[in-house]
Formats: structure tokens, sequence, C-alpha cells
């Protein structure tokens, strides 16, 4: 019987589908500390993880019976992924499973931000019985989206699913991504009916001036790909959205942004130090918030759970 950890967690789409052939699968989350202890006594042959558990070359030299190592999303930079794969470890993933959600999750910070509903969702609880006219004219500012542009900082699969959103509400799009020169993005309309619209990349230069929103879908980066230099070249009062990964904007110089007015309000779902963001950045009251949930829907759980599950499936025979 083949054995897995599913250290943090799998949806039960995934661990039924395993379990009806013939995988035993553990969700108990074992420490860090105790991992490689657990693998070797419970004799796992796979270990599944998400952002929480992190699979060092440490862990893997000490785990000599692992065969497959799985992450239930997108990025893998909680796993020494080249290590594992030089060990025969096979490192699986599930690219495309959470993208929708992902871009869903950028909507609501794009809409929340252009409205203020992040500061009024704070204010209404404490003042909305005694100044309810004052926070009326407070928040009398907001904008649309249709008619704006909207920077897509990487334009991978997550990308083009914000891409195929913001077109759906009439935006216009100026996405950058260093190996991609076009995309055909494709728009899902009610009645199973799909639009396909051919769009161009530009200069990151072009995007960071032009655009009167950005979002970025990048992977780790070893150094912030959003820093002064780059709020420097941006419009006055743009609004910028992170659920990529913490670390791909520089926060202390998006603070200054926010409080020098160059950026009108972020909307930020990872950060720096997870689980312990920057009080500063959570405190902040231009910062829409949220923790980490680009993919934490059931649909897109469910998909990343299945297709791990038909991953392992396929790599045992």
């Amino acid at each position: 019987m083949i054995k897995i950890l599913a250290n943090d967690g799998i949806s039960n789409a995934g661990k039924e589908l395993l379990e009806k052939n013939g995988y035993i699968v553990s969700t108990e989350n074992v420490s860090q500390e105790k991992l490689a202890e657990t693998i070797n006594a419970e004799g796992y042959s796979v270990l599944l993880v998400r952002s929480a558990t992190k699979v060092r070359k440490e862990l893997i030299d000490a785990c000599p019976g692992l065969k497959i190592i799985g992450r239930g999303g997108v990025g893998m930079d909680n796993i020494d992924v080249e290590y594992a794969r030089s060990k025969g470890i096979e490192v699986i993933n599930t690219p495309g499973a959470s993208s929708q959600s992902v871009a869903e999750l950028v909507m609501a910070h794009l809409f929340g931000c252009a409205r203020f509903l992040y500061d009024a969702n704070r204010q209404m609880p404490q003042k909305g019985n005694t100044e309810f006219k004052q926070l009326k004219k407070k928040y009398a500012k907001g904008v649309e989206l249709r008619g704006k542009k909207l920077g897509i900082i990487g334009f991978g699969r997550i990308g083009q699913s914000v891409a195929s959103y913001a077109l759906g509400i009439g935006m216009d799009i100026l996405p950058f991504d260093h190996s991609c020169k076009s995309a055909e993005v494709r728009l899902s309309l009610a009645g199973n009916t799909e639009v396909s619209i051919e769009v161009n990349t530009v200069s990151f230069d072009e995007l960071l001036a032009q655009s009167d929103f950005i979002t970025l879908h990048v992977p780790a980066q070893e150094k912030p790909v959003i820093g002064a230099e780059e709020f420097s070249k941006m419009k006055d009062g743009a609004i910028l959205i992170n659920a990529a990964r913490g670390g791909v904007v520089d926060e202390k110089a998006m603070l200054q942004a926010l409080d020098s007015g160059k950026l009108s309000a972020a909307g930020i779902d990872v950060f720096d130090n997870e689980p312990t963001p920057d009080s500063a950045v959570l405190q902040h009251q231009k910062v829409s918030l949220s923790p980490h949930i680009g993919a934490a829907t059931v649909e897109a759980q469910d998909r990343i759970g299945v297709e791990l599950a038909e991953k392992i499936m396929a790599y045992f025979g």
C-alpha cells in the first residue's frame, strides 16, 4: 500500500479519489521539526504540501523513501525542486487549477480599492450611525473600472485569467512578460460561449507609465519587481494589487508611495514574513487586505486535489 502524507491538507475530492484507488492518505498536520521522523516511521512515499510546509535539502536527504513531493498550487519556492529531482524524486504541482480563483480575488481587490470598500468596512461599524453623511462624502470620489487601463506583470495562466475578467468588464489591458510577446485570451461567457482575443504585451516602462491599476502575477524573486524606482514611474494615484508572492513588492517603498499619494490604494493578499506580516502594512488605512487566500475557494481546492491525485496515480501506474 502506498502511503501519502498531505501535510497541509487536500480536498475531499482528491482524498476520496486516491482512497478509492487503494492509496492510504493522512491529512494529519505534522510540525516541521518532526516531519522527517514521521515520514520515515510511517513509511510515506508521497509528501503533499501547500505553502506552509518547507521541503528543503535537509528534509529530502533525511527521507530516502520519498518518491513524490507535490505542491498544491503554482509556486514551488518552499521546495528545493532541482535538488529533489537530482535525487530521483518526482516533483509535481498544479499550475492551472487555481488561476480562476486568484483572478477573481484580484478583481475583488480592484473593485474594493476603486470604491474605498476597504476603508468603509472599517469605518462603518464605528461611525456609520453617527457620521453617515461625512462618510458618504468621503467616499464620493470612487472610480469605475470600465475604460481604465490595467497593467498585468506576468502573463502566464493567472495573468491571462485576470485579463479575461478585465476585458469582460471593459478595461484596457497592458500586459508585460519577459518570455511572451502575445497571447490568445479566452473569455468564457454565459451560455457556453467563448470569445478569443489576441493580446500583445508591452514594455515594462510603458506598463508603469500608462496603467491606472497594476497587478502582479510572477513567482518569488530574489529582489522586488516593484520598488521605489518603479513607483516613481507610475501614474499619480495608481492602484497596486499583489496576489502573487510576498517580496515581489518592496513593502517599505509601497507604504511611502501610499503616504505620498503616488499610490491611492493597494490590495495585498501576500506578504513578506508570512505568517507574521508587518503591522505597518496591516494597519495602513489605504490597504485592502486578505490573508493569502488567492486559491482558497471550494472549486479551486477540488481541482487541485483531483489534479494531484491523478498525477500520483499516473506515476505509480
